[in-house]
């Protein structure tokens, strides 16, 4: 405990600390209070930083109207100086500035052609199989793109509970995977496919699309979903 009195972030035991969930789970499954503990770090004599921002959140109603919220309208809740009413407004600004970004700046991927657009040039020339995931929000935008795992001259390693747990961590609707053959030769193996269906029945389980799997070559490609091997 600081020598205010005020009980920090670290103090709390590590099954409950929001910073340690956030890097294991994800920021979406956290409370809004849990994130807001983040932000304002500390609390107060007695109480947690978590608990503060349950505080804050009562105090202004809820998250919409604090998303709105005036630095002295938040300065008005004990505990919260200036530095932490702005690091709770900066945070707001941030967050309504990325869903201010206009559609166009996400690009469609709808098939499987786009995928191969965004990959090829990046992928077709590497000597290791490199398999990633092209994370899409509801309208098919894509919000991601990520390295899932790097495999043998011939073999990517990949396991369902990486590809979602990365899925899930920046709230994705639906996900195509793809993966490179550094031989030049796209065409699919058993393994591919047996991969491939594991992956599909994962997403269903979770509610999340594996639209297509993409295999990519030097210049080819191959969809699974288009020869109906998914």
């Amino acid at each position: 405990m600081t020598d205010s009195g005020r009980l920090t972030i670290k103090e709390m035991p590590l099954s409950v600390r929001p910073r340690e969930r956030l890097m294991s789970m994800g920021a979406p499954m956290l409370s809004d209070a849990e994130l807001l503990g983040i932000l304002v770090r500390t609390g107060r004599q007695g109480e947690t930083a978590v608990d503060l921002g349950n505080r804050i959140l009562a105090d202004a109603g809820d998250i919409g109207k604090l998303a709105n919220a005036m630095p002295e309208e938040l300065c008005r809740v004990d505990g919260i100086g200036e530095a932490k009413a702005a690091q709770v407004v900066a945070a707001f600004e941030l967050g309504k500035r990325a869903s201010a970004a206009t559609p166009s700046q996400r690009p469609v991927v709808s098939t499987p052609k786009d995928a191969v657009d965004l990959l090829m040039s990046k992928m077709r020339y590497l000597d290791r199989e490199h398999f990633k995931a092209l994370v899409l929000n509801t309208k098919n935008q894509l919000l991601r793109s990520i390295d899932v795992s790097i495999g043998s001259l011939s073999s990517s390693i990949v396991h369902p509970r990486e590809l979602f747990k990365a899925v899930i961590r920046l709230s994705g609707a639906a996900v195509i995977v793809a993966h490179n053959h550094p031989s030049g030769d796209p065409t699919p193996s058993a393994e591919d496919i047996l991969l491939t269906r594991r992956l599909v029945k994962a997403g269903n389980i979770l509610g999340i699309d594996l639209l297509d799997h993409v295999i990519l070559g030097d210049g080819t490609f191959v969809s699974l979903k288009e020869r109906n091997l998914m």
